[in-house]
């Protein structure tokens, strides 16, 4: 059986964020990376995937919306919210652990356990490959309801601006 590796060298793993509350015009729309994560394919047909995300390796790239254009001091302070928020210190890791996986038109469907703050639940992931040879690709995206992890979403103002509860999390990678 072959296992396919994949890491920040392949490609990207990226958390995407909204904003909510009475003030959620002022809020930047976040998309926050990983320096630190590996995937494992196992399989020409896929029968396993595990993606494990170190959560200290968090960067806030950028943030979008908002009044002003988001400043290096406000991504400081939003990475550091967002740490904050994932417990980093205490929960280092966030598992996604998939072996039941069923071809799906063009790409699979990814059914397994998703491991936050050290709850697991049942979660489902669609990705496609795309290309051929050296362009060779797969992508995909899902979304995450914080608060089903146990994550208290960042809120200020009283709750007037507030991270949204759900969350997107695309990967975007290039074969190895």
């Amino acid at each position: 059986m072959s296992t396919l590796h994949f890491g920040p060298d392949n490609g990207d793993v990226t958390l995407h964020t909204g904003v909510a509350g009475k003030a959620a015009r002022t809020g930047h729309r976040l998309i926050i990376g990983f320096t630190d994560w590996s995937a494992t394919v196992d399989g020409v047909e896929p029968s396993h995937v595990r993606v494990v995300v170190r959560t200290p390796s968090l960067e806030v790239r950028s943030g979008e919306g908002g009044l002003t254009p988001m400043s290096a001091p406000e991504r400081l302070v939003a990475r550091a919210n967002a740490v904050k928020a994932l417990k980093a210190d205490k929960h280092d890791e966030i598992v996604f652990d998939a072996s039941d996986i069923v071809a799906d038109g063009e790409g699979y469907r990814l059914a397994g356990t998703l491991t936050i703050l050290g709850a697991s639940k049942p979660h489902t992931v669609t990705v496609a490959p795309t290309g051929e040879g050296a362009d060779r690709r797969v992508t995909g995206e899902t979304t995450v309801r914080q608060t089903d992890f146990g994550v208290k979403p960042y809120s200020a103002m009283m709750g007037a601006l507030k991270v949204a509860d759900d969350v997107i999390i695309r990967v975007d990678l290039a074969f190895p």
